[in-house]
């Protein structure tokens, strides 16, 4: 079982913003106008240990087609900053009430190659809950180990070609979810906040 203490502490230590350029030195990051978004990292204590929620996203999006991601999106102009971005997104994307959910600060932000800041908010869910996956944005809501994404061993660096470029990010798979990009390196960086 992990505290909410526990996890607290990731969120006070300081820790620089990552972005999918860190791997990439040789490709340029044109200085463009990043979109803000929020996603909500929600680890839930279950009998077998702490988890963390994770969807897979509809393969029809626009953007990040079938990828697995954190529940979130765009921070709408009515959102009171990322907490209340993320807390929306997972209410729409999967069912999750946001009474059920203790906030707990935000992970360094991360910037895409596909245009966003991400700030990632950090939540202890407190209540067993039923996921409703919304059809129309996510295919599929599961949990991933807390234990298996804080083991360093189970993160590795791969490469795929993109707008002609090779580019390379961080991966951590997990039975048969492809868990990489920005969603792995924010675990990532999770991870390595709970070793310190």
């Amino acid at each position: 079982m992990i505290t909410a203490d526990a996890l607290c502490r990731v969120v006070k230590r300081p820790a620089g913003a990552s972005s999918d350029f860190d791997l990439n030195p040789g490709v340029a990051s044109a200085r463009r106008l990043l979109r803000p978004a929020a996603v909500l990292v929600a680890v839930c204590n279950r009998p077998g240990g702490a988890e963390v929620i994770l969807t897979k996203r509809a393969s029809h999006l626009a953007n990040h087609p079938g990828q697995i991601a954190f529940p979130g999106g765009k921070i709408e102009a009515h959102d009171i900053g990322p907490e209340a971005a993320a807390l929306r997104e997972a209410r729409e994307e999967i069912g999750l009430d946001a009474g059920l959910v203790q906030l707990l600060g935000c992970l360094p932000e991360h910037d895409t190659v596909t245009g966003f800041t991400v700030t990632p908010v950090l939540g202890l869910i407190t209540a067993d809950f039923t996921t409703r996956p919304e059809p129309g944005e996510v295919d599929e809501v599961f949990a991933v180990p807390l234990a298996h994404l804080v083991d360093p061993t189970h993160y590795r660096i791969e490469a795929r070609l993109w707008r002609g470029q090779w580019r390379r990010y961080y991966a951590v798979p997990f039975g048969p979810y492809y868990i990489w990009g920005a969603t792995a390196r924010i675990l990532r960086g999770l991870a390595e906040g709970l070793q310190r």
